[in-house]
């Protein structure tokens, strides 16, 4: 009997799962059961939706033969019966579960977030994980004078971006010492922050948002309309009409939990992806050796991993883990770090870097040895792929790690 294989969730890891299976020519059927009304698409690209560079359909992925089943809410799994059911109350069979539900935007804990009634955000207030956010917050920008965006990480700051791009004077507030601390040390995000004012946008770290304060008449519900400013910790407010959240993301679990599958911060797998006999987990959600990624390219290698295995192109698969890396490219922006991007970690680390302040450029090599353990490249990516390439090979150097950062040949011997 040819396999059923559900994977709930609609997302990236989703649509990658799908893809790679169908292409490894995987027996059965691959249904993925969405949440939200589209098809799976690419949630990176959604600030370059927000200023007009690609419209909503330039962004789906492909599900190679797989059926999707966009507006299908999962609302419970039976892991003994091998059955799940639908919001509308329909239950569908299968033989092998694959759970991408990915995760929750972080709502911070500051005041004024949410409608007087309680029900969903204040106005002017937004986040942005879905194309319906997107949609809502353009809608929103038009117009808009000044916009402020809680968090500085990758989200934060692709957002940030994005409003200046559509006119809107904005500004970052973000709790860390410095921009996209996760990925960027401080001279790397120092640099960044020059871009960043170039493009429109200020920042404030070392800074934690405490209130949201309406702007506009109070409504019948005693609330206020529409957000007027920002409040900071140290009481200085910033005068916005537009508020982004981008403070993180938090695993979707409940429904796995409600099935009685193991759960720490995320869902619980092991190097097989496996949660259970017959269950997997892949992306957002997914807690892997302690660790939830929340970034594209892990999610890809762990669908990736679970298509072999599921399969059958590699039954015994399994997915080691993956280094720290992350990369943005947009607008103007461009970055990508990898590994041990903090040299002060360990004694026994050196440093190769190379700073261009008229170009705006910012290059870092962390080593060990003849071993690359780190990399930064801020504002020009020419050598990315051989520093993948570099990781990829286990950081094992060939010559001087020179041509790393300028592009030119290997060199060997002494440096010059």
């Amino acid at each position: 009997m040819s396999p059923r294989i559900a994977v709930v969730g609609g997302g990236m890891a989703a649509a990658r799962f799908a893809e790679r299976y169908g292409a490894l020519g995987g027996p059965g059927t691959v249904t993925v059961y969405g949440a939200e009304p589209r098809a799976p698409y690419n949630r990176v690209l959604l600030a370059d939706v927000l200023t007009g560079r690609y419209d909503a359909e330039s962004i789906a992925l492909p599900l190679g033969g797989a059926l999707a089943r966009p507006g299908c809410e999962v609302v419970e799994i039976d892991t003994a019966r091998r059955t799940l059911r639908l919001a509308e109350g329909t239950v569908e069979p299968w033989d092998e579960l694959v759970l991408a539900t990915g995760a929750n935007p972080v709502l911070p804990p500051v005041r004024g977030l949410r409608r007087a009634d309680g029900y969903g955000l204040a106005g002017g207030v937004h986040t942005l994980r879905t194309l319906e956010d997107c949609a809502r917050l353009a809608e929103d920008a038009v117009g808009a004078k000044r916009a402020v965006v809680i968090g500085g990480g990758v989200l934060g700051v692709s957002a940030a971006r994005a409003l200046a791009a559509l006119g809107v004077r904005t500004e970052i507030v973000h709790q860390a010492p410095h921009l996209v601390e996760r990925q960027l040390d401080p001279e790397a995000a120092a640099v960044l922050r020059e871009r960043l004012r170039g493009l429109g946008v200020e920042s404030y770290t070392g800074n934690r948002a405490r209130a949201v304060h309406g702007g506009t008449a109070i409504p019948p519900d005693g609330g206020w309309e529409r957000v007027g400013a920002v409040e900071l910790a140290s009481g200085y407010r910033l005068d916005c009409d537009l508020v982004v959240l981008a403070c993180g993301t938090r695993p979707r679990t409940a429904l796995a939990h409600r099935a009685g599958l193991p759960v720490g911060t995320g869902i619980l797998v092991d190097d097989q992806l496996a949660a259970a006999p017959h269950v997997s987990a892949i992306g957002d959600c997914a807690e892997h050796r302690g660790t939830v990624h929340g970034l594209a390219g892990p999610a890809w290698e762990q669908a990736d991993v679970l298509a072999r295995r599921l399969s059958g192109a590699e039954p015994d698969a399994r997915y080691p883990g993956t280094g720290p890396r992350a990369r943005l490219s947009t607008g103007g922006l461009e970055y990508a770090a990898f590994g041990t991007v903090d040299e002060t970690l360990a004694p026994d680390l050196d440093v190769l870097r190379l700073t261009d302040a008229t170009r705006g450029s910012y290059k870092k090599l962390v080593l060990r040895g003849d071993r690359l353990v780190g990399a930064i490249l801020l504002g020009d990516l020419a050598t990315v792929d051989a520093l993948a390439g570099a990781f990829a090979d286990g950081g094992a150097l060939a010559g001087h790690p020179l041509h790393l950062l300028t592009g030119g040949p290997a060199m060997t011997g002494e440096a010059r």
